[in-house]
């Protein structure tokens, strides 16, 4: 789509709020009327917050030669506190490997796009792992994730930079954003992505789980640019750290004021768990209902612990309330892809399925041997696991110590 802003003579009373609302400075009301100058990006922050509905986007249909103008795969590196710094979160590297390839075969850049205050660090790192440039937007507003802010600016880069592609994390921010920003920009938008490629006419095709995994879906966008989707983390490998490749950070202006964004963080409560994040551990023991008792997870821990893993469980305990929603592995949860994945008492069911299934190395623990998940597994155990689970933690003492 190609767009225009439009202002409405009638309707417009000149009460301002586009002008402070604009992040670029590309607004202006003057003798009782907002006009917008040639700084606009079509971001549609004023069009947002304007109360008489007199400003607007218009928007036509793009044709081919327009639409070929597009040229860029751009990708969203979320940040994550570490410590005092925000460095990029592990699923930023594994977008930028697909990234880097679907940009080789359009030959065309990759470019990081980055928003934060002044914690931000190791934006190097970004381009050590594919991208040819990173965009760097520091803002004290955007210390914190905020859909207003986040989606202000994102659109922003969409509007001046014209890129053909643009991909985020499927995480909890991403899911909010992209969908945002594919609203404001009238957008196509493919979600939870687990495959991308490039057709023989240039265009992204964006694969993903549907009917609860039952199909995979190939979807594409060819009339509108960029033409946008979320990729699953844990799908894809980031690629190897490539110390020769050049670094190219570039700072970008960005104004944004505290009427820009309607939602204020008043606390933040952490959620006390023994357990550590899922989506990051190279070793995941995982519960279903097979477990038979909530105080039989007590064993599942120890067995993480010992391993150096994490305890996390299927959608079935988490209803029960054994574990809270975070640990929860599946489409409906966490997609996960550590070295050894242990499944204790899970089926197989293909909800539970598509959110481990990239682990390296699988073992099933399940008394029934006709139960879905042996036929994933590299290692199946038939019987029941508060009988196994015991003996297992014993023979792991047992090498520790000859060790």
């Amino acid at each position: 789509m190609f767009k225009l802003l439009k202002i409405d003579k009638e309707k417009c009373n000149a009460c301002g709020l586009c002008e402070i609302s604009c992040p670029f400075g590309a607004i202006a009301v003057e003798n009782e009327l907002a006009q917008a100058n040639e700084l606009c990006t079509l971001c549609g922050a004023c069009v947002n917050v304007c109360p008489q509905a007199a400003l607007a986007i218009e928007r036509r249909k793009a044709s081919v030669e327009e639409l070929s103008q597009f040229k860029g795969v751009f990708i969203w590196a979320e940040c994550e506190p570490h410590g005092e710094k925000h460095v990029p979160r592990k699923v930023a590297y594994e977008i930028l490997s697909q990234g880097r390839r679907l940009a080789d075969q359009l030959g065309e850049p990759l470019n990081a796009v980055v928003l934060g205050d002044e914690g931000l660090a190791e934006m190097d790192s970004l381009c050590y792992h594919g991208a040819d440039r990173v965009l760097c937007f520091r803002h004290s507003l955007l210390g914190r994730y905020t859909s207003d802010g986040f989606t202000n600016v994102i659109s922003a880069v969409i509007a001046g930079e014209k890129p053909s592609i643009f991909l985020y994390g499927a995480t909890p921010n991403g899911r909010d954003l992209a969908p945002r920003v594919a609203a404001r920009m009238r957008l196509g938008l493919t979600a939870d992505c687990t495959e991308l490629g490039i057709d023989e006419n240039g265009q992204l095709v964006q694969t993903r789980p549907a009917f609860g995994g039952n199909i995979m879906a190939t979807i594409i966008s060819p009339y509108t640019r960029p033409q946008t989707a979320t990729v699953r983390p844990n799908v894809f490998a980031a690629a190897k750290r490539d110390l020769d490749r050049p670094v190219n950070i570039e700072e970008m202006p960005v104004t944004l004021n505290k009427t820009n964004i309607r939602t204020r963080l008043i606390d933040e409560i952490r959620l006390a768990s023994e357990e550590g994040r899922i989506e990051e551990a190279k070793v995941i023991v995982s519960a279903g209902r097979g477990c038979q008792d909530p105080i039989n997870l007590d064993t599942l821990r120890e067995l993480a612990r010992k391993l150096g893993g994490v305890l996390a469980g299927s959608r079935a305990i988490v209803e029960l309330g054994w574990i809270p929603h975070s640990l929860q592995v599946g489409q409906s949860g966490t997609t996960v892809g550590p070295d050894l994945y242990i499944a204790v008492g899970i089926s197989g069911a293909v909800q539970h399925v598509v959110g481990m299934s990239s682990s390296k190395k699988i073992i099933a623990i399940n008394k029934d041997p006709d139960a879905p998940i042996f036929k994933i597994a590299d290692l199946g155990i038939v019987g029941d696991a508060p009988v196994i689970l015991p003996k297992l933690i014993n023979e792991i003492e047992r090498i520790k110590v000859r060790r």
